[in-house]
């Protein structure tokens, strides 16, 4: 039987305005499908005029200029109705979903629909499970006495992934479906029996583990940042009364 690291798998990522989840926009996304390791990729790429100003501290980050958005961008509500449907058509054909850091990126999406397409991303896969295999939380798992940071670069160099152009979403979902495999295969002992499926469960009790950890870190700190547990979807946020 063919291991989830060695069969299909789909990996999606997002650029965006900044890092709140709740009023930050997409500017650009891809989604990547690749059907077995080294075998040739499938991109699809979005590229979105938000509507809204881009920082230069995004821009800085991503390259992507507000003038540029403007001018070669498209429209959020037909983007973010193809994204959805692409992402359903991954789940309906049992590709798994690679995200890292998932309850961004798919938490962003999820905000996107609503404001656009007054919508939900449950509301895409209300009819196909998703699974969802989230890099940094696989990693921080597994080898979780490794000091240092866990970005996508830090996994890039820890598990010897190339990663060409970080910070273009098509660039950055390839490299994570990459480091997604090579997890598999330096842990494939004790991944090996596991589906996809158990895994997307596994992960969500994990990550839960990992936010405790690192609220009491920012506790003994000092911090008052709070970390949500929520995987591979936060939940919304109730509307305040007026």
């Amino acid at each position: 039987m063919t291991r989830w690291y060695e069969g299909p798998l789909a990996a999606f990522d997002t650029e965006t305005t900044g890092v709140d989840v709740e009023h930050d926009r997409i500017v650009s996304a891809a989604l990547v499908v690749q059907d077995s390791p080294g075998g040739r990729t499938r991109v699809t790429g979005w590229l979105v005029n938000p509507g809204v100003p881009v920082p230069a501290e995004a821009t800085a980050v991503h390259g992507l200029t507000e003038e540029h958005l403007q001018h070669n961008g498209r429209w959020p509500a037909p983007v973010m109705e193809e994204i959805g449907r692409s992402l359903a058509e991954q789940c309906a054909a049992g590709r798994p979903l690679v995200v890292m850091n998932a309850p961004f990126d798919l938490t962003l999406l999820d905000r996107e629909l609503r404001r656009h397409r007054a919508s939900s991303l449950a509301r895409y896969l209300e009819s196909v499970p998703m699974c969802v295999l989230d890099p940094r939380v696989l990693d921080k798992h597994l080898d979780r006495y490794r000091k240092g940071r866990r970005t996508l670069t830090d996994l890039c160099e820890q598990y010897g992934v190339e990663l060409a152009g970080a910070h273009d979403a098509a660039a950055d979902a390839t490299a994570a479906l990459d480091v997604v495999r090579a997890v598999g295969r330096r842990f494939a002992a004790r991944l090996e029996r596991l589906s996809a499926a158990e895994l997307h469960t596994l992960q969500a009790v994990w990550h839960a583990a990992q936010a405790r950890g690192l609220q009491a870190w920012f506790a003994r700190n000092g911090s008052e940042e709070s970390v949500d547990p929520a995987w591979p979807l936060r939940p919304e946020v109730p509307a305040r009364a007026a």
